[in-house]
């Protein structure tokens, strides 16, 4: 029976913390995916108990493999610097430190979005794609990630630009449909809106659609006339886990 060790991955969500061992030679999970609901108050201590608990969970499939982590939020060294979906406590804190003193394991922190783009680059949609490639995860936000010749540039918070006189992901997230209860194509117009804007803006050579509703582009996606070609992540709501897997195994890229 292999001993082998894969690096964890979880991502902090706003309604869940989720997590798995990923094996970084094909992409996938090395074993089932673990969810517990975030805690009501989402603080950095609370959540970090939830990360602990998932650790240990994998304990015999993870050993004392590195861990990648996700937040919603801008991390820049380990630091997280704002917080939209998740409690006001976490800005300032040394996230990385935190988790790595808690978990005593070497701990990599990451924004979902930048580590969703980075599992879609390796291993999913934006793999061998030439130029700039903007993930989107359409959630309880909007998250972006821009990977441009392969490389991240991390931190790019484009579901706040101004859209109509509102933030963008306030008006075209996944959560603004149904909290609306908007049609497909009510959403797919201000969708369009959403992204004939960042094309203007950043001409990139692939969008790449990620976050839960992605299982559902079809009903979506056909509806956008762009420029550049948009695609549904094919790594799904996976890809944050497997982004966080392979920051946590290449840190500092």
């Amino acid at each position: 029976m292999s001993r082998t060790h894969h690096p964890l991955g979880i991502d902090i969500g706003g309604s869940g913390i989720k997590g798995a061992p990923v094996d970084l030679a094909t992409g996938e999970f090395a074993a089932d995916r673990l969810r517990i609901e975030t805690p009501e108050l989402s603080t950095p201590e609370a959540c970090a108990e939830v990360v602990a608990k998932i650790a240990e969970h994998f304990e015999d499939a993870t050993g004392d493999s590195p861990i990648g982590v996700t937040v919603p939020a801008v991390v820049v060294g380990g630091v997280v610097r704002t917080a939209a979906n998740i409690d006001p406590s976490w800005i300032g804190t040394d996230a990385a430190h935190l988790l790595s003193d808690k978990l005593g394991r070497s701990v990599t922190v990451v924004n979902d979005a930048d580590a969703a783009g980075v599992g879609e680059l390796h291993y999913g949609a934006a793999r061998g794609v030439a130029g700039l490639v903007v993930m989107t995860t359409l959630g309880t936000g909007i998250g972006t990630a821009l990977l441009n010749h392969g490389v991240l540039v991390p931190n790019s918070e484009l579901g706040h630009l101004e859209l109509d006189g509102h933030d963008a992901e306030k008006r075209a997230s996944s959560a603004a449909r149904e909290n609306e209860d908007l049609s497909w194509e009510d959403w797919a117009q201000r969708l369009q809106r959403y992204y004939a804007h960042l094309e203007d803006l950043l001409w990139p050579d692939l969008i790449v659609v990620g976050g839960g509703v992605s299982k559902k582009a079809d009903k979506f996606l056909p509806l956008l006339h762009l420029r550049a070609p948009i695609v549904a992540a094919q790594l799904e709501n996976r890809a944050g886990i497997v982004g966080a897997a392979w920051h946590a195994a290449n840190p500092g890229h």
